[in-house]
């Protein structure tokens, strides 16, 4: 355990650890299985932990790489539409996209903020915003409170947990991305029963 505890304090420590933080989160904007919000949580459980680093850096580092790679989307779908690539066609590529455009439709606002919590839909509103020519400005504001909450939520978690869980940068560590990825599942269950009880009161 002290050998791990010294691994994780000279991460925390590292001149690239935010940076590398900050490549997982903007990749995480692309490709759902890259852990963006267990990084954020990670870093600030040890901003607690090992007291480095700041707290404040890893949200607003966090952040800026969430926003970059939301916008990234926006602009790829902005400048290819959301049927180009054969993944966008698929089944569940193709609902999801369909189902951010409906909405977008009616609440343009609420979708873009909440989308971001949301590791599927967060590619998919992206995208389709951007094929909808979204206000650029419009959007971009959303984006960034958006980007900067979820940073914010993410790293507070791991802060919590690190304060109030015994046992050490590790075990903090471990507990805060168990937390943060319990929510983000429970969070695409809730969803995805929401969504089975709509279609079937539409189907009856």
């Amino acid at each position: 355990m002290d050998g791990v505890d010294a691994w994780l304090q000279a991460i925390a420590a590292s001149p690239w650890a935010l940076a590398g933080m900050a490549a997982l989160v903007f990749a995480d904007a692309f490709l759902v299985v890259i852990p963006g919000e267990a990084a954020v949580t990670a870093f600030g459980a040890l901003a607690v932990a090992h007291g480095t680093p700041p707290l404040g850096a890893v949200i607003v580092v966090a952040g800026l790489a969430a926003f970059s790679g939301d916008l990234c989307c926006y602009l790829v779908g902005r400048a290819v539409g959301v049927e180009r690539w054969r993944w966008m066609r698929g089944p569940r590529v193709a609902a999801a996209l369909d189902w951010a455009r409906a909405r977008l439709e009616r609440n343009a606002a609420v979708v873009l903020f909440t989308a971001r919590f949301v590791p599927f839909a967060r590619l998919a509103v992206n995208l389709a915003a951007g094929a909808a020519r979204v206000e650029p400005m419009r959007y971009l504001g959303v984006a960034a409170v958006a980007a900067f909450a979820w940073a914010a939520y993410q790293a507070v978690i791991g802060a919590v947990v690190a304060a109030l869980v015994p046992g050490g940068p590790v075990v903090a560590v471990v507990v805060s991305i168990v937390v943060a990825v319990g929510i983000g599942v429970g969070i695409d269950l809730a969803l995805a029963r929401r969504a089975r009880r709509r279609a079937a009161a539409r189907a009856s």
